[in-house]
């Protein structure tokens, strides 16, 4: 029996249910390696089962399986069903049908040239040959490393109000880096850190210009290996997308999630600093700052056409002239809150349920080039590519640290610099954003594995970028 065949058998066994669901998931990833000139065995992962949620009684519940038979799927059904009217007496909000109107739709990565039209022995030579140009039989190399990563969802919801979902995802993860040694220094270099992620087939290897990137790479540890430490005080800091994905990432979007402001993610990931009640009144940055929840951007990582809860997506603005106007939480999360919220209640696995998450979260274009940011700097630092973080609980405090700076100096870019690191409050540095990028500063990356929940669930997230320029920043060397 097919999916849809197998929820339409559970019917039968619906008595006393309000509403129920059926959610399958299949996904397959693989991974290619090359490690210092060595062709590592592919890494496979493939699986595939179905969660059933009850709401009955006020109550709800989940069971999952990966039995995919009809004794095994009524099983999952009928504990459900009966932890659901268990938990009734539990409820801390009632349920409403009107929470998940019926939908139907399908949604499909845009995919120009699919994974396996490359044969995998074409892949690996690929590897070989940016992973020797990362290397260069340099001797100050100690480590060199290239991989390709794909991964493949297939997602299939049913709902005993008619909603028919299929949604198809294919997404690229390429990867380059390179450490050098000498004198007592080590530096690494990587192809933006792991942000060049994308939905879509091997046509974003081209896009993200992967084979082109390891001559940069290497040079640019090498300068690295050489450079002056970054320098300390209170300055101005221009910060490229691949670090700007960091910042809006974890100063933006997790403290909007609305199930950690109502303490949900309180003993795992933490809380926040926002509160309820300064939506629609907190100035959480300049009149600069626009920030989107946009799951619409098309071959960004997490785009879809609808959350795991089968509501529709489209984009919102979560700050709009830097007033916090919307927060992050889906249908179930709005309803608890009355707040409101977005289409982001997702799920990594089928043995997963869906939790409010980021999912495409961008920074509007302004309209500076990156010359006239540059130019209007007396003394900063330029920033690229996150390699270290640290944010408290609340999401307000944090500490990142990037692979490469240079000095800017009476408004040109000057000397590369190492270890450049910053730190601020979520609720001052937007503030003090000064320009924000044009449209032909942004990037569109986004990162694989953000986790959060428990049981864990490791996500994908998609950011779009423009460079974007702060004042009086704490900029400071790794050696401070």
């Amino acid at each position: 029996m097919d999916i849809k065949e197998l929820f339409e058998n559970l019917k039968q066994y619906a008595k006393g249910v309000d509403y129920f669901e059926l959610r399958s998931m299949r996904r397959y990833h693989e991974q290619l390696q090359v490690r210092q000139g060595v062709v590592e065995a592919p890494s496979l992962l493939e699986d595939h089962g179905v969660m059933i949620t009850v709401f009955a009684g006020q109550g709800s519940a989940y069971a999952a399986t990966a039995n995919l038979t009809p004794s095994s799927l009524r099983q999952a059904f009928d504990e459900a069903k009966s932890r659901a009217f268990h938990m009734a007496k539990y409820s801390i909000f009632p349920f409403s049908s009107e929470l998940f109107p019926a939908v139907q739709g399908t949604y499909h990565s845009p995919v120009v040239k699919p994974w396996d039209s490359y044969s995998i022995k074409t892949k690996y030579d690929l590897l070989k040959s940016l992973e020797s140009q990362l290397a260069k039989g340099d001797s100050r190399c100690v480590d060199s490393m290239a991989s390709l990563s794909y991964r493949k969802q297939d997602v299939r919801i049913y709902s005993s109000n008619g909603t028919e979902i299929l949604q198809e995802f294919d997404i690229i993860q390429p990867h380059l880096s390179v450490t050098v040694h000498d004198k007592n220094v080590t530096e690494m270099r990587t192809f933006g850190a792991h942000a060049m992620t994308r939905q879509g087939g091997l046509e974003v290897l081209e896009s993200t210009g992967f084979a082109e990137a390891s001559e940069r790479i290497h040079q640019e540890a090498l300068q690295l290996l050489y450079a002056p430490q970054c320098p300390s005080g209170l300055m101005s800091l221009l910060l490229a997308p691949d670090q700007m994905i960091l910042q809006i990432h974890e100063s933006i979007g997790h403290p909007l999630e609305i199930d950690r402001i109502l303490g949900d993610e309180r003993n795992y990931a933490g809380t926040s600093f926002v509160k309820p009640d300064m939506f629609g009144s907190y100035q959480y940055g300049s009149k600069l700052l626009d920030v989107s929840f946009d799951p619409t951007y098309s071959g960004e990582l997490a785009s879809y056409q609808f959350d795991d809860q089968g509501t529709p997506a489209q984009k919102a603005y979560l700050i709009r002239e830097g007033l916090l106007v919307s927060g992050l939480g889906g249908a179930l999360s709005q309803q608890r809150s009355g707040l409101p919220g977005v289409a982001n209640s997702r799920s990594v696995s089928w043995n997963r349920p869906p939790i409010d998450r980021m999912a495409n979260i961008n920074i509007e274009p302004g309209k500076s080039s990156m010359e006239e940011m540059v130019s209007s700097v007396e003394f900063g630092v330029y920033m690229e590519t996150n390699c270290s973080w640290s944010i408290d609980d609340s999401r307000n405090k944090f500490q990142f640290g990037c692979e490469l700076g240079r000095v800017i100096r009476n408004g040109t870019l000057c000397e590369v610099v190492r270890k450049p690191n910053y730190r601020g409050i979520s609720a001052e540095f937007w503030r003090n954003l000064t320009a924000v990028g044009n449209h032909k500063t942004v990037d569109v990356m986004g990162t694989p594995n953000c986790g959060k929940g428990e049981p864990n669930q490791a996500i994908t997230v998609g950011h779009a970028s423009p460079a974007c320029l702060f004042s009086q920043v704490e900029v400071f060397g790794g050696e401070s």
